[in-house]
């Protein structure tokens, strides 16, 4: 994969949220791991000369400019398809056609535009948007399967075509359940797995839900011994109604499985609140570690809430390559995120980012340039 980035300055997330001065930043290094690197002024004829060659060239070109902006270098789908009809072109904009399409966007205005800060947070409190980055890596996994099946398609079609991922449309995508409860809400006018349900009325739009499941296995987050003073000594737990025996006789009231206002998932949603407090009870006499063993012992569904630091700190996902340390020339070692999606006959290795075109001179000499060309490229800053 190569990276082009403006001549002379380079891509704006090299210096953003910096921790070691005059480095490139973690922000920048822990997104562009395998690939290269070369700087390009494609604004000067001999740079889009360049480019035209890479266009020629490559299977897939990547932007997210605002809209319009390559049409306005000149580069439009009219000049990419004379060039390499074969030719891929993924786009990430904000929203799709429409009236919001010129709107610039960022991570948390596109989950506030999807639909998830509505939805996400305490019915007492105001819309929040979540750490995890559903709009930009949400929207970049959604643009890789466009890109793979677009790559797909043309083996059958000897054609390119355009593929456009919307930060918006990614965000309602992660977000679909919560559209299927709209649709209950307006039929129903109540949503009895919401822990709204059966105390307070419901408006006519999808409530936030607090650490309600959102499906048909009630969960919530329990506090666990030591919370008084670790802001992450907690588990999530889930009532599944396979395992409610086994929950029973876990926190010692093994009297609800046969209790008519405990035995069955319907009856059970008018008492989630109850029933939760009840187990937190016993939760708290346990750090979240050792809830999680004896829970997996009855196959009740859980999980620790795992700080940052655990995560760092946990050997497991390092030798599964969840988590890596990559060695990088200025910044040194560093951890990162190694690729979620696991292949038995491909394994990946993560390499560092690139220094600022530092590829620029391999790349080129893959395109045909002499050594005499390169340098009168560089000379004119055109590199």
């Amino acid at each position: 994969m190569i990276k082009v980035e403006r001549a002379g300055e380079g891509d704006a997330t090299r210096s953003q949220l910096r921790d070691i001065p005059d480095v490139d930043s973690l922000y920048f290094t822990m997104l562009n791991h395998n690939k290269r690197s070369i700087t390009l002024d494609t604004k000067n004829p001999k740079g889009k000369e360049v480019l035209a060659a890479l266009i020629k060239k490559c299977d897939v070109l990547v932007e997210n400019f605002a809209p319009g902006a390559l049409d306005r270098m000149g580069v439009t789908w009219k000049y990419i398809q004379e060039l390499n009809p074969r030719m891929i072109v993924a786009s990430v904009k904000g929203f799709g056609p429409g009236k919001y399409a010129d709107c610039k966007v960022y991570e948390n205005v596109a989950q506030c535009a999807g639909g998830s800060a509505s939805t996400t947070g305490f019915d007492d409190g105001p819309p929040m948007v979540t750490g995890a980055q559903i709009g930009d890596s949400g929207t970049g996994v959604h643009l890789a399967l466009g890109i793979v099946a677009a790559l797909y398609q043309r083996n059958s079609t000897g054609r390119g075509q355009k593929v456009l991922a919307p930060m918006q449309d990614a965000v309602l995508n992660l977000c679909r359940v919560k559209l299927r409860d709209q649709q209950r809400l307006e039929r129903t006018g109540v949503l009895t797995e919401y822990p709204q349900y059966p105390d307070t009325h419901f408006g006519d739009a999808v409530p936030r839900a607090g650490n309600a499941s959102g499906g048909g296995q009630p969960g919530w987050i329990l506090k666990c011994k030591g919370w008084e003073t670790d802001p992450n000594a907690y588990i999530y737990f889930i009532t599944q109604a396979a395992v409610w025996p086994a929950v029973c006789k876990v926190i010692g009231e093994e009297s609800w499985i046969t209790d008519e206002a405990y035995a069955t998932p319907s009856a059970r949603l008018l008492h989630l609140k109850p029933i939760f407090a009840r187990i937190e009870k016993w939760t708290m006499t346990k750090t979240k570690f050792e809830a999680m063993e004896i829970l997996n012992e009855y196959d009740i569904p859980c999980g620790p809430i795992l700080s940052m630091k655990e995560i760092a700190a946990d050997e497991s996902l390092r030798e599964t390559g969840t988590i890596v340390e990559v060695d990088h020339p200025k910044r040194g070692k560093y951890l990162s995120v190694g690729n979620p999606i696991k292949m038995s006959d491909s394994a990946t290795e993560v390499t560092r980012s690139p220094l600022l075109g530092e590829h620029t001179e391999q790349v080129l000499a893959e395109l045909g340039y002499g050594k005499d060309a390169i340098a009168a490229l560089r000379a004119e800053r055109v590199i």
